[in-house]
C-alpha cells in the first residue's frame, strides 16, 4: 500500500513538472514571437481585419478650372468669352476674353456707365478698353465715335454697371443698333446689359449675344438696384 501511494505522489510530481515546463515555453515563445516580429506591419494587419467590412470612402477630383471660369471647356479653335454686368453699389461688371480679365473689380478699367472692350478677332488681343458714364456728362457721342473707331474683323463687348441709358442718346443707339442689338432701345434706368457684337464678320446664330434686365422695385436683389445678368460662350477662330 505503501509503495502504490509512493508511486502515486511520483508521478504526480512528474505531471506538476511538466505542466510547469509547458508554461514557461509557451510563455518564452511568446516572448520571441513579439520580439521577432516588427510592430508596424502587425497594427497593420490589425487595422486591415477590422477595416474588412467597412464601406471605402470615395472622394471626387477638384473639377478643373474652365477659360473664364466655364462649366465645361471650349472646343479647340475656339475664343472664350464672359459677359457680366454689375449689380448692386459693390458688384462690379466683369468681361473675360481667353481667360483674361479685360474689364473687372481687380483691374482699372471698370467704372459707372457702359464698358466697352474692343478685341482684334484674327488674334484674340485686346485692342482697346473704355468706359463711359451715362448718369453724369456728354459721352454719347464719345461712345459713338469709340465704336465707329473699332477696326474691321474685330469684336465689341459691351456691360453696364450702375446706369447706361440716363443720358445715352440716338446716335450711340443707332451704332449698337447697327451692330446687331435688340434690346439698346429698351434700356431704361439702371437696367443690366450685357451684348457681344462683331464688326466686319459674322457671328454664329447659336451663341448667346446680348441679354437685358430691368429695374424691378418688386423684384430686386438689391435694394434700389436690378440683379446682375451674364451670358457666356465660346466663339470660333475662323468666321465668314
Amino acid at each position: 500500500m505503501w509503495r502504490n501511494l509512493l508511486a502515486w505522489k511520483k508521478a504526480g510530481t512528474v505531471k506538476a513538472f511538466f505542466f510547469f515546463f509547458t508554461l514557461l515555453c509557451a510563455w518564452y515563445s511568446g516572448y520571441l514571437l513579439a520580439e521577432l516580429i516588427p510592430e508596424a506591419p502587425l497594427s497593420s494587419a490589425i487595422y486591415s481585419i477590422r477595416s474588412i467590412g467597412e464601406k471605402p470612402i470615395l472622394k471626387a477630383p477638384a473639377p478643373k478650372r474652365q477659360k473664364c471660369d466655364h462649366w465645361t471647356p471650349c472646343p479647340p479653335k475656339t475664343y472664350a468669352y464672359q459677359l457680366l454686368s454689375g449689380g448692386g453699389r459693390e458688384k462690379y461688371a466683369k468681361i473675360c476674353f481667353e481667360d483674361e480679365l479685360v474689364i473687372g473689380e481687380k483691374t482699372k478699367y471698370v467704372a459707372r456707365g457702359i464698358n466697352i472692350a474692343i478685341v482684334n478677332y484674327v488674334t484674340g488681343k485686346v485692342i482697346e478698353t473704355r468706359f463711359f458714364d451715362m448718369y453724369e456728362g456728354d459721352n454719347s457721342g464719345l461712345l459713338t465715335k469709340f465704336i465707329q473707331s473699332a477696326p474691321q474683323k474685330s469684336l465689341l463687348l459691351m456691360v453696364t454697371h450702375d446706369d447706361g441709358s440716363r443720358r445715352l442718346k440716338d446716335d450711340a443707339k443707332n451704332a449698337i443698333e447697327a451692330l446687331g442689338s435688340k434690346e439698346i432701345r429698351n434700356m431704361k434706368f439702371r437696367s443690366s446689359w450685357v451684348f457681344l457684337a462683331a464688326k466686319g464678320i459674322e457671328l454664329p446664330t447659336g451663341i448667346q449675344r446680348e441679354k437685358i434686365n430691368h429695374f424691378d422695385n418688386k423684384k430686386n436683389r438689391y435694394s434700389g438696384w436690378p440683379a446682375e445678368i451674364q451670358i457666356e460662350g465660346c466663339i470660333p477662330q475662323e468666321l465668314s
